[in-house]
């Protein structure tokens, strides 16, 4: 499908949005039409006491969390060191070690791998790319500061921005086709982005967006689609391409250019014992796309934007690669600031299936939603088998769960997604200021939403629901026991 057309793009979305119905409107009755994506109409919606909950197949439940832990297990190194200081690195801030670190990194791989050692001190450098059986290793006390020269970015490499391929910049950290990686350590790495240099991108970046978004759905090999240099496309801090046995563990991330932690098309991975702290535009924490067998522990996230956010790839690329994300479990994290704390989308056309969320405690002044499930009919994609339990969140601005198959460009695309057998129990709110804001389609209803055992104890305003299938269980908002969806509108 490398010659995707728009023409075929078109075609093959009508195509998935029909399969997407047929496989959405496999359980539950038709829903009437709606009353308008920002209203509060109550078709489609259901709703039991202390019954179980009905619908589709439940799929792997909790069960599969075994297999999950079985199959992402953190790479081994060689116990043999390689500092970067031995190849010249000065840890003044100002001496840039770029070259250095890369003359570090294959010594290490030619020698069968190794730990590369940051020691302490302030260590100035370009873009960092690793080479399999490398771990990078930050000492405590030592920060890798990243110049803001987005020269030292170039040449570019194959990435993804905002779930389409293309030729960009280097990530800050990036791999392709690496095998037992990792970035340890208790140290900082620093992005160095300001509204001065990086961030400010975020209002210039509009044409090349577009730009890119054209040559996808024209079919444009990747190869052929190149920004970098003149062009204002940020990258990601680090970037997993196509990789297996990845570790990131211990390290503080701060002023990042653009989203944090970027794995893509890869499998095995672990993300532990990390703190973010990046305020800036589209400063999304952890996000896997396109990945399998995903691990993420202990960590603390304060990001400009969503917190977890899992993806798959976008509207023409999303159909032309077609991986999704999938065997995905998340605990024992604390998840801050500033939109989603647990979000699928919005980049998701490849789908996402199998996520686990447990024993995570989330909310602030400053986050928005709880689970943030961003999709529609130009997105597309699927979110099925998601679960959350046993989480506590304190306080949100808007929704505990946002679904809004209206949202952003609403139902113009060809791509119908769905999304299905999703899961809250044992979930805990102190407040919020609504329940819900959740819309599925006439066609495509959000199916077999189920909330167990979850106590919401202070919500400010009523819920919008629409063609969706909500089943209760032990479930108290305010005080009273919800039975019936139009309890909450």
């Amino acid at each position: 499908m490398d010659d995707l057309t728009r023409k075929n793009f078109l075609r093959l979305g009508a195509a998935a949005a029909a399969a997407g119905a047929a496989a959405s409107l496999g359980a539950g009755p038709a829903a009437a039409s709606p009353s308008g994506a920002g209203g509060a109409g109550t078709a489609g919606m259901s709703g039991t006491g202390a019954g179980g909950a009905g619908g589709v197949d439940p799929g792997p439940g909790w069960g599969q969390v075994g297999d999950i832990l079985a199959n992402t297990v953190p790479p081994q190194f060689r116990p043999r060191d390689f500092s970067v200081t031995t190849f010249g690195a000065v840890p003044d801030g100002s001496t840039l070690a770029t070259e250095a670190i890369a003359k570090a990194i294959d010594a290490c791989h030619a020698a069968g791998g190794g730990r590369v050692v940051v020691p302490a001190g302030t260590f100035l450098t370009g873009a960092i790319h690793l080479r399999s059986g490398v771990n990078l290793h930050v000492s405590t006390g030592a920060t890798l500061l990243f110049s803001t020269d987005p020269a030292q970015y170039l040449p570019v490499v194959l990435t993804r921005f905002e779930g389409q391929e293309c030729m960009n910049y280097s990530p800050l950290i990036y791999a392709r086709d690496c095998e037992n990686i990792a970035v340890t350590g208790g140290g900082t790495l620093d992005g160095g982005a300001t509204w001065d240099n990086w961030w400010s991108w975020t209002g210039q970046a509009g044409a090349d967006a577009k730009a890119l978004q054209q040559m996808t759905e024209d079919g444009v090999p990747v190869e052929d689609r190149v920004f970098g240099d003149g062009h204002h496309l940020r990258a990601a801090f680090i970037e997993t391409q196509s990789c297996r046995n990845v570790l990131i563990e211990g390290v503080t991330i701060v002023r990042s250019p653009f989203w944090e932690i970027h794995p893509v098309l890869s499998r095995n991975i672990t993300i532990r014992g990390v703190h973010i702290d990046s305020r800036g535009p589209n400063n999304d924490g952890i996000d896997p796309e396109s990945s399998q067998y995903v691990h993420i522990q202990n960590c603390t996230l304060d990001c400009g934007d969503d917190c977890i956010a899992i993806k798959s790839g976008k509207g023409a690329d999303g159909l032309r690669i077609n991986v999704p994300s999938e065997n995905i479990l998340i605990e024992d994290c604390t998840l801050n600031i500033r939109y989603g704390a647990i979000t699928i989308g919005s980049e998701m056309t490849g789908g996402v299936r199998n996520v686990f969320v447990r024993n995570c405690t989330i909310g602030s002044p400053n986050l928005y939603f709880g689970l943030y499930i961003k999709t529609n009919s130009v997105r597309g994609g699927f979110a099925e088998n998601i679960y959350l339990r046993d989480l506590e969140i304190s306080n949100l601005t808007k929704e505990v769960v946002s679904c809004n198959f209206y949202r952003s460009e609403g139902d113009t695309g060809p791509l119908t997604p769905y999304v299905r057998n999703v899961e809250l129990r044992n979930v805990n709110v102190g407040h919020a200021r609504n329940a819900f804001s959740i819309f599925g389609y006439p066609r495509s209803p959000i199916q077999d939403f189920r909330l167990i055992d979850c106590t919401y104890t202070s919500i400010d305003a009523a819920s919008s629901i629409q063609d969706t299938e909500l089943t209760f269980q032990n479930f108290t908002v305010n005080g009273q026991l919800i039975t019936d969806p139009k309890q909450l509108l």
